[in-house]
């Protein structure tokens, strides 16, 4: 079975198990006849859609992941960032063995942000 006709903005960026991955970064399954969002998942604008597209390019679309809430960076590499935020995981660890801080690429900066306020997109 095919994807249903998409319009004209939604063009498959690529293909991945059984989802289709658009841009505007919504969900359709292959077998579903209708765009499904998976929270906490909202529209970007085009500049954040050019970020998430150039992250998947540079680190594949396995290593994203969503920002679940406002995280307030407290250190020195700590990353400020929004909720719904796309980053890139570079490392699950930081620089002292520390699993609960990963280091990511937020499509320019990067740095540390606490693992549990991420989740995988």
């Amino acid at each position: 079975e095919g994807v249903s006709p998409l319009t004209s903005h939604w063009d498959v960026i690529l293909q991945k198990g059984e989802h289709m991955y658009m841009e505007g970064l919504s969900l359709l399954p292959v077998s579903s006849r209708a765009p499904v969002s998976l929270a906490p998942h909202q529209t970007l604008n085009p500049a954040e859609e050019q970020k998430v597209l150039s992250l998947v390019s540079k680190h594949g679309p396995d290593k994203l992941y969503q920002v679940t809430s406002n995280i307030s960076g407290s250190k020195d590499l700590d990353l400020t960032l929004q909720r719904g935020q796309i980053v890139a995981l570079l490392q699950s660890v930081d620089t002292k063995g520390n699993t609960s801080r990963w280091l990511v690429d937020a499509g320019g900066p990067r740095g540390f942000v606490p693992a549990g306020k991420l989740q995988p997109y």
